[in-house]
């Protein structure tokens, strides 16, 4: 009797989480197609348009704000994105220079979230003052660094305008999993770490732990 109320407590307990999760699902979709047709309406008037052959504004907004709602279990949230604009005499180049806008954008997110594990990690790695002194000259020039881990991300959302002169002007937002990018980020830095460090590897797991 007693195994067999635990087992319907069981399935219970697994219906309700499961109702939880597809009403989240539905609350993080209808919050994505309000923004979605917001930013559109104000896009459009702006005189945006979207690339030909590409979804629609709308769609490619709403796919975007899903992912940027969605949270992990600890509340973090699940992509990191990054926004890039640029401006040149072709659609194509213009695309080019946003999305490399865009990856020094998310370079500097990341360098700022490593730089303060980092830092907090200095006195614990029992660095002589050689090594720290690299340590923090290293700091200085993290996101060069970092920006090389980013491989090639294809934009979330882009947008485009003919200017006066012209010009043409391209908006995009890069969309990356944050776990993802954040241990291919640290893998970089503590490449570079070892270098600096002549190689000691204990040192380097003290200062910028993969986990």
């Amino acid at each position: 009797m007693r195994i067999a109320m635990l087992a319907l407590f069981g399935l219970i307990t697994l219906s309700s989480a499961q109702t939880t999760e597809k009403e989240a699902r539905k609350e993080i979709q209808r919050k994505a197609i309000k923004q979605a047709r917001k930013e559109a309406k104000r896009f459009k008037k702006m005189g945006y348009d979207v690339t030909p052959g590409s979804l629609p504004m709308e769609k490619q907004l709403e796919y975007t704000w899903i992912r940027l709602y969605q949270r992990e279990p600890d509340g973090q949230a699940t992509y990191l994105s990054a926004d890039g604009n640029a401006v040149a005499e072709t659609r194509t180049a213009a695309e080019m220079q946003a999305i490399e806008a865009a990856k020094l954008n998310l370079a500097g997110q990341l360098e700022t979230f490593i730089r303060a594990i980092i830092e907090a990690n200095i006195a614990n790695a029992q660095l002589n003052t050689e090594e720290a002194s690299s340590v923090t000259e290293f700091l200085t020039a993290a996101k060069n660094v970092i920006v090389t881990s980013i491989g090639q991300v294809e934009p979330s959302f882009k947008i485009y305008r003919n200017l006066a002169n012209k010009n043409v002007e391209v908006n995009v937002k890069l969309l990356v999993s944050r776990n993802e990018v954040i241990q291919q980020a640290k893998k970089q830095v503590r490449e570079e770490l070892r270098q600096r460090l002549k190689g000691l590897q204990d040192k380097v797991d003290k200062l910028l732990p993969l986990q």
